[in-house]
């Protein structure tokens, strides 16, 4: 009884216009945690006030963004860094209440069609050829280049909803249906690319250690549109951006690696001075994923 008067009370100095008195009101109303989302969104339904009706949303962002802070701590202290998994707390910086029925469904979907399709006797290049032409022909995914003036493009639910994402998500998504499927294919850190690379199933492409990936290496994969490039393709592409060839770039990022270039990357859709707060808090997300 004692708390239910208390909210009531804090829910009518949300309107008060003396700053610190609101401040002093959104630390008390944050201590709640998620479950005090509906008295907010009540009183944001009953009141006219526009003002009032942005205090409340922001105070919403500040209980939902508390809550995605404990989730990605979980996930950085988690064995299994699971990409998919990882995907989805990034869409819910945006959409905070993502239903992940859906996401699921279409991927499950997706890697069923490409295996139904794979037998034993396939080359490695005849698996990605038909990962290819599931993904990019039968399901229709289209690729876009990196823009930061369109986050939804960064959002793992908005790509599957609209077939539409960019180099990145649409990466992920090809890791995620070669990883469910047993193919050795990984994201490699090359310069100012995200690329991916099929592995020989002999190489421990898991270990960060090993300095000879590159060797284990058999071709890689354009996630854009799944045009296949040859070392020699790479060597080229090395020369004309004017940058050494080393080891590391050939390297199989770690899960968590990705999941915290992708939040990196979004949080550079968020620079103006209306959103910078956004910035700011992706970029501490990401922050939260140790190195690896």
């Amino acid at each position: 009884m004692e708390e239910t008067r208390e909210i009531s009370a804090l829910m009518n100095l949300i309107d008060d216009p003396d700053k610190e008195v609101f401040e002093t009101v959104s630390d008390r109303i944050v201590s709640y945690g998620k479950n005090i989302i509906p008295n907010l969104e009540n009183l944001w339904e009953n009141t006219p006030d526009g003002i009032v009706q942005e205090k409340i949303e922001l105070l919403i962002h500040r209980l939902n963004y508390q809550d995605l802070q404990e989730e990605f701590s979980c996930f950085d202290k988690s064995k299994e860094h699971d990409l998919l998994a990882g995907a989805l707390l990034v869409a819910r910086y945006q959409y905070p209440n993502l239903i992940t029925n859906t996401v699921n469904q279409e991927i499950e979907k997706i890697r069923r069609n490409i295996w139904l399709e794979l037998n034993s006797y396939l080359t490695a290049l005849e698996q990605v050829n038909i990962v290819n032409r599931i993904f990019f022909t039968y399901h229709k995914y289209k690729s876009v280049e990196v823009s930061y003036q369109h986050p939804e493009e960064f959002l793992i639910n908005k790509v599957i909803e609209t077939k539409r994402g960019n180099a990145i998500v649409n990466g992920i998504l090809y890791q995620m249906l070669c990883q469910m499927l047993d193919l050795p294919v990984r994201v490699i850190n090359i310069p100012r690319q995200y690329l991916l690379a099929y592995f020989d199933t002999s190489y421990e492409y898991f270990n960060a250690h090993k300095d000879n990936a590159n060797n284990s290496i058999h071709f890689y994969i354009d996630p854009i549109n799944g045009h296949v490039y040859t070392h020699k393709d790479v060597e080229s592409y090395f020369k004309k951006i004017g940058v050494a060839y080393s080891a590391s770039y050939f390297k199989p990022m770690s899960n968590k690696s990705i999941i915290r270039f992708l939040l990196e990357e979004l949080a550079k859709c968020f620079n103006d001075d209306a959103s910078q707060y956004k910035h700011t808090e992706l970029v501490t997300l990401a922050d939260m994923l140790s190195s690896i």
